[in-house]
């Protein structure tokens, strides 16, 4: 469980510190300056967990990213950049290294083009499943279809399935109450919205999608739909991808059926 950190601000901020590559004695040494604003070796070593003489170490690590200041006086003292100025460097940190990481991936994509998957895959929690999702979304040339429970259409589908109706995508929806439809509606306008063949609330179904008659997900709630979207068995999914793969001949087939037997919601 992680920790509240409006209940401990200072064991939150070091673990977090730790996460983005501080040492464990330059993460405390910069909590502890964060408290104290301006501080020595000693002062800091006093409400932290660093031995003073480890202070000069941490200090430097600090220092080399630019997230402390040396006043070179006797003692030395040390001042601590603000916690906004910290938090934007390190995200133009994640972001650099995220962007090195994209094209080295990129890089080293196959040279050939990707055979037809005759399997199904399977992934494990809603964060997951949604990131899948996601993709499909974002990669989808044609169509989208995408039918889920209500707390399982978020936010961020909703943005993405508006950018892909943006750049020309079609986009049906099913699964969802009449007050959702409204928001789908002024949303993204142009969405066919279709009734199920049972009613979606009363299954342990999850999602079901295809894109571009290529790509589709099924999934379930596992632990049904009350459960923590945290908890790893909260949504368990299999996706299928290529023309020819055996579920998205399947789901394509009924889907097929479904679209083209005229039972659009008006």
């Amino acid at each position: 469980m992680s920790i509240d950190p409006v209940d401990d601000p200072r064991s939150v901020a070091i673990e977090q510190l730790e996460q983005f590559g501080l040492s464990a004695y330059a993460a405390r040494t910069f909590v502890a300056l964060t408290s104290l604003g301006i501080g020595t070796a000693k002062d800091v070593s006093n409400i932290s967990d660093v031995p003073r003489t480890r202070v000069y170490d941490a200090v430097d690590e600090l220092h080399e990213r630019g997230l402390v200041d040396i006043q070179q006086s006797s003692p030395k003292q040390f001042w601590v950049v603000s916690a906004d100025t910290t938090c934007r460097k390190f995200e133009q940190e994640v972001q650099r290294r995220t962007d090195i990481l994209t094209t080295a991936l990129r890089e080293l994509g196959p040279a050939e083009p990707k055979q037809e998957q005759r399997g199904v895959w399977t992934v494990d929690g809603q964060p997951a499943v949604t990131d899948r999702v996601l993709e499909f979304i974002r990669t989808a040339d044609e169509e989208v279809v995408y039918m889920t429970v209500e707390e399982l259409l978020t936010e961020d589908i909703i943005d993405e399935l508006t950018d892909a109706e943006d750049r020309g995508v079609s986009i049906r929806l099913a699964g969802i109450s009449p007050e959702v439809q409204d928001l789908i509606r002024d949303r993204i306008p142009q969405a066919e919205l279709f009734d199920t063949l049972w009613l979606w609330s009363d299954t342990p179904a999850g999602r079901v999608m295809m894109a571009d008659e290529s790509e589709t997900l099924v999934s379930v709630l596992v632990n049904g739909k009350d459960a923590s979207p945290s908890d790893p068995r909260s949504e368990t999914a299999i996706w299928g991808s290529g023309e020819t793969n055996s579920l998205v001949a399947v789901l394509r087939a009924i889907f097929t059926w479904r679209l083209e037997d005229g039972k659009l919601a008006d």
